[in-house]
């Protein structure tokens, strides 16, 4: 997730808000978001919230930040159409302002002066930023890759950013995600040929999996589909949002005819459909995993079918991935991914993209973000290399600080902050607590004690019972829950009767030595909640 917050005086604002999904051991979290707190002591002084591109990582919390801040929300047109339509599933109080701005345009927020530049990344309409100051400017690329042919749209600003090199740049602030890899990020374009050859000998039907965000990609296709003599269909909800707000915003263009409604399917031959689908990182609710499961009600793969995963396998998805890949084989289709064929290009700066952007911006100070710490400190190599004092190069972490002013760049004191997880309509609220409770049920159950007892004696009537789950089979392992059952009848009968009046007394007693009669007899920790009924 991507969240910067700048501020001159009284004017505050920040640059992207977006989230991440939870890495393993988040049970349950639907997504991590960063954290407001600082926001909300300026609450006062935030001026606004600019949105460089149609990212999630970079505009995906945007809803949970309006629910907090009503400020302008400054944007490309795609940002703000997609956040729109997503912004109805959300309850605020009242709409937000969108300020629609492209590349060559400027705005002020207090006496901050802030200049848009075209960039090229793997979605359109992406914005880099010079932030004008009185005693400098500094500019913030976001994500970007440098592509002189473009598959529409504007191209990469060289000029731009050669004139702010040549009037001065105090510090840049640009992606580190692709540092590891050398020579220049490829064209959008380099995918033609290859997908004009996979259309031109497919069988029968054709599944594209891309992300739903993946718009000059998909004009590709709807291209090539075209020339093929081919309709399209589009299934998952992102991807039908996505691209019907690109059509109507023109940044997909193709005849009104080509992209049928899915319940349309039988109407086409399968040798003429294309299916634009979503799940090229394995989700496995996502479209193309239900199409891999044969579980998709319209789209049913055969002998024949052809399915091309058009992204990159992400570190962490590799399981997922190949398993929905095996499930696509297993039902007979030709499966294409990044790792067999060319089918992606990066959108994101390779090496001699970023030597370009520095040679171009000339920079006092280099700031790499974006990307894993790896990142940043081979992009801080690489801005050594190209000349850039060490002592100049600054590396920060969540809550850093820098202070800048005409006379440099240093560290100030850090921010406290930390991540903020959802949990359904949970937000931030979410208790470490709990997520340990969770680990434990993944990995070693839960088991149950169940007492029943007459209130008014405190007597044992009935049980004690053993409920088992995600720890043994109960039905293979009897001998061995009676004798949990007996430890629990032998812990209640200890309990003297006064503290049979307060039951969290009693249900601590037999948690305690249940746990340990199980880690004793298997070495397991399983989740222990006795359960008292009263009759």
């Amino acid at each position: 997730m991507n969240m910067m917050v700048y501020e001159f005086g009284d004017t505050v604002f920040v640059v992207d808000c977006g989230h991440t999904f939870p890495d393993d051991d988040l049970l349950g979290i639907d997504l991590v978001i960063p954290d407001l707190t600082y926001l909300e002591q300026r609450r006062n002084q935030l001026q606004g919230i600019i949105v460089s591109h149609a990212h999630d990582d970079h505009m995906g919390a945007l809803p949970y930040f309006l629910q907090r801040f009503s400020v302008p929300v400054i944007a490309p047109r795609l940002v703000c159409a997609m956040m729109r339509d997503r912004l109805a599933e959300f309850d605020l109080e009242e709409p937000p302002r969108f300020i629609e701005v492209s590349g060559g345009e400027k705005i002020s927020l207090g006496p901050v002066d802030i200049e848009f530049i075209h960039v090229t990344h793997s979605v359109p309409e992406s914005l880099a930023l010079a932030i004008h100051l009185p005693f400098g400017t500094i500019i913030h690329t976001s994500d970007y890759k440098i592509d002189t042919t473009p598959v529409r749209g504007a191209g990469f600003d060289f000029h731009t950013f050669a004139c702010l090199g040549e009037r001065g740049v105090i510090a840049l602030l640009a992606d580190s995600t692709n540092v590891e890899r050398d020579g220049c990020t490829p064209s959008e374009r380099t995918l033609i040929e290859p997908l004009d050859e996979i259309f031109a000998s497919a069988p029968r039907s054709i599944v594209f999996s891309c992300f739903a965000s993946a718009l000059h990609r998909m004009q590709i296709v709807l291209e090539l589909a075209q020339r093929y003599k081919k309709k399209v269909f589009v299934t998952g909800l992102n991807m039908s949002r996505n691209v019907a707000i690109a059509r109507e915003l023109g940044i997909l263009e193709c005849p009104s005819d080509l992209i049928l409604d899915l319940s349309e399917v039988k109407r086409v031959s399968p040798e003429r459909r294309v299916f634009l689908t979503t799940g090229s990182q394995g989700e496995p609710l996502s479209a193309l995993s239900r199409i891999a499961l044969d579980e998709h009600r319209e789209v049913k793969l055969k002998q024949g079918d052809v399915v091309i995963l058009s992204s990159r396998i992400i570190p962490g998805n590799e399981k997922a991935i190949y398993h929905v890949i095996n499930h696509l084989y297993r039902r007979g289709a030709e499966v294409f991914y990044e790792s067999i064929a060319n089918v992606h290009v990066s959108g994101h700066a390779y090496r001699e993209d970023m030597r370009t952007l520095i040679a171009l911006c000339k920079p006092r100070y280099v700031i790499p973000i974006h990307g894993e710490f790896r990142h940043l400190v081979q992009h801080k190599h690489l801005a050594v290399e190209m000349g850039i004092d060490p002592e100049k190069v600054f590396l920060l972490q969540n809550g850093d600080v820098l202070e800048v002013d005409a006379d440099g760049v240093a560290r100030a004191e850090r921010i406290p902050v930390s991540r903020i997880l959802v949990d359904g309509f949970d937000v931030g609220s979410f208790d470490e607590v709990v997520l340990r409770d969770r680990r434990r049920l993944s990995e070693d159950g839960m088991v149950l004690p169940v007492l029943v007892v007459e209130k008014s004696s405190g007597n044992l009537v009935a049980g004690p019972d053993i409920v088992s789950r995600g720890f043994l089979r109960e039905e293979e392992n009897e001998a061995f829950f009676k004798r949990c059952a007996d430890v629990v009848r032998s812990s209640f009968e200890e309990c003297a009767r006064e503290e049979k009046e307060e039951w969290t007394v009693v249900k601590e007693k037999v948690r305690s030595r249940l746990k340990r009669f199980i880690k004793n007899e298997t070495g397991r920790f399983p989740y222990i909640l006795p359960v008292v009924l009263e009759i």
